[in-house]
């Protein structure tokens, strides 16, 4: 692995997550130059295996989520697997997890037995429900934290027919965030205290603050002054849209932008005749009918007419993209956010980079590709103090194994 550059330069990170949600959080990591090492089991990471691929273990999602990672193998059911753990804590700043609490216990790799090992230690616990509350042990996936927070329910009363799920892995890159904001903090008390500590990242608490946020609205208040939900927000008519000849995202928002619009379209008198659209709070307390006239009108141009239109009134507009618009965005293709490399196994490849910009530690445009199922083990149990005799036998034992014998 080469040497790293970025803000987080010099952090050693053991990443013993899976899925997304983890994932999603130590690539970012990894991407402003922390060193991640990421334990895996025999079986390696679930998203491995979800195609399409071009060879076996190395799926699409994985890709993306694991690039500028070392990866080692490790049975951690085996006693002499979680002492190699505890050994790479000796060395590493944050150990971040998104097994069970309960089961890491188990493994001896929770807070207490990690700090035994290495005080300073970060220990960030990615977990589907805070540990003081009745949910604490239960399992918790993307699907299953969207409906108990209420985005099926906001889905249905945006106009879905059937509650139905964010097509999206929405809670775990939301918890995935805040998982990197915990490990940034806590490096940042530590430089000021000199102690480590333990942190809890709840996929449930994190996506309820999430949608709370925005649609707790007259619940806020006790007694309640209105009943759930933003009114904007879940407004069927919140849309792209649809224009002579395709469709186009629009946003009048404020008075200036209700008036240039007014004015573009022939109808300057219209923002001060019309009671519905003369202030905000009027726009918002009538929000259905306001959206309902804007996609009237809408109609009545094309895409690049309205776009020639509103760029000159100075009304926020944007195309609607699928996937494919974006990997073909100018902006996003100038930024450098899709990149054009070449994975030693996998080929030719449109990766995504870090969104963020740095004036003084700027991360390194070209991240190592995503690792091989057990592909530096043998690498870092050399970097650990093991022989090469016990990594021998280790292999031959399937406590892990290398990249050639997985």
């Amino acid at each position: 692995m080469k040497q790293r550059s970025g803000p987080l330069a010099g952090i050693k990170i053991l990443d013993m997550t899976s899925v997304i949600m983890g994932p999603y959080a130590t690539q970012i990591l990894a991407s402003m130059g922390a060193e991640v090492t990421k334990i895996e089991t025999l079986d390696g990471d679930n998203m491995r295996h979800v195609g399409p691929m071009q060879n076996p273990g190395m799926g699409h999602i994985f890709l993306h989520a694991n690039q500028g990672k070392r990866s080692i193998v490790l049975d951690l059911k085996r006693p002499e697997a979680q002492e190699v753990v505890l050994r790479l804590v000796e060395q590493a700043d944050v150990l971040i997890t998104n097994v069970r609490p309960q089961a890491l216990a188990r493994l001896n790799l929770d807070y207490d037995s990690v700090k035994a090992r290495n005080g300073k230690i970060i220990h960030v616990s990615c977990c589907g429900f805070g540990q003081d509350g009745p949910y604490a042990a239960k399992a918790a996936y993307d699907d299953l934290i969207q409906g108990a927070t209420g985005v099926p329910w906001l889905m249905q009363r945006y106009g879905a027919k059937d509650p139905c799920y964010a097509p999206v892995t929405l809670a775990d890159r939301v918890t995935g965030l805040h998982a990197v904001y915990a490990v940034t903090g806590a490096l940042f008390a530590r430089e000021k205290s000199g102690e480590g500590q333990a942190v809890v990242v709840p996929m449930f608490e994190v996506m309820a603050q999430f949608v709370l946020g925005d649609h707790m609205a007259g619940l806020s208040f006790d007694p309640p002054a209105g009943d759930a939900g933003y009114a904007r927000l879940l407004t069927s008519h919140r849309r792209p849209y649809k224009t002579k000849d395709g469709y186009l995202c629009v946003l009048i928002y404020n008075d200036k932008h209700w008036r240039n619009f007014f004015e573009a379209i022939g109808e300057a008198d219209r923002f001060m005749l019309d009671p519905r659209f003369s202030s905000h709070g009027a726009r918002a307390a009538n929000i259905d009918e306001v959206y309902a006239e804007v996609g009237r009108i809408m109609l009545e141009r094309t895409v690049s007419e309205w776009e020639a239109l509103l760029d000159a009134a100075d009304i926020p507009n944007m195309p609607m993209n699928s996937p494919q618009d974006l990997l073909n965005d100018i902006h996003l293709q100038t930024v450098g956010l899709i990149r054009d490399t070449k994975h030693p196994t996998e080929g030719e490849l449109h990766t995504i980079g870090n969104p963020t910009s740095w004036s003084n530690t700027p991360l390194d445009p070209e991240a190592d590709p995503a690792p091989r199922l057990g592909q530096h083990s043998i690498e870092v149990l050399l970097e650990a103090g093991y022989a090469p005799a016990e990594i021998e036998r280790m292999i031959a034992e399937r406590v892990t194994a290398g990249s050639a014998a997985v």
